[in-house]
């Protein structure tokens, strides 16, 4: 039986990661293919080709996204940008929830955000207990001003799924910056710290 059992949890080491991800990866291009929606019918690559193919969706989507950068990234753009942020800030409902998802877009995708750029231990969520978390920027307005002390604003995630988790403003003196990279420490929280990270002073030392 010990036999038995052993090539069970093997198979299953081997073939859940490759399962899971490929139900991922899955998902994702069945939700880019429905780009393929705004071209007329009788462009989509279906009816062209008789049969369906899926993935031409992702390059519809990359085609839109360089457009969309290249058209903003001139004078014109950035100003027709402009004038649909401000048409948008005047619809009442709207405009909360735009500029909400706009202020998270800018912090996590602009060239010069810090956001989930580097991971820290803290403790959390008691003193003497130790997590990874991630600096997401420093607190502003009347909330810095309250804290008077060096505050960073710290995103703590659970696991094994990252996306939920806490924001908690936490000294800066209280945080330890890791050298380890963010895709490291999202696999050491993700697989519940059986995936190490690497010992990157033992590798320098060699």
């Amino acid at each position: 039986m010990a036999p038995l059992r052993k090539w069970l949890f093997t198979g299953l080491l081997v073939i859940v990661p490759g399962a899971i991800t490929l139900s991922v990866l899955n998902w994702i291009v069945g939700v880019l293919d429905q780009t393929l929606l705004i071209l007329p019918e009788a462009w989509h690559p279906d009816r062209l080709l008789g049969f369906h193919i899926p993935g031409f969706g992702v390059l519809l989507t990359l085609v839109i996204l360089l457009v969309v950068g290249a058209a903003a990234s001139n004078f014109a753009g950035r100003k027709l940008v402009q004038w649909g942020d401000a048409v948008v800030h005047r619809i009442p409902v709207v405009r909360s929830i735009y500029s909400s998802v706009k202020q998270v877009s800018d912090t996590l995708f602009s060239e010069g955000g810090n956001a989930f750029r580097t991971a820290v231990l803290v403790q959390w969520p008691r003193e003497g207990v130790w997590t990874v978390a991630f600096i997401t920027g420093t607190p502003g307005g009347e909330v810095a001003a309250y804290l008077r002390d060096e505050f960073v604003s710290v995103y703590v995630p659970t696991t094994p799924n990252p996306t939920g988790g806490y924001f908690v403003m936490v000294r800066k003196s209280d945080c330890v910056e890791l050298d380890m990279s963010v895709d490291a420490a999202l696999r050491y929280i993700v697989s519940m710290g059986v995936v190490a990270p690497p010992d990157l002073l033992s590798e320098t030392s060699k």
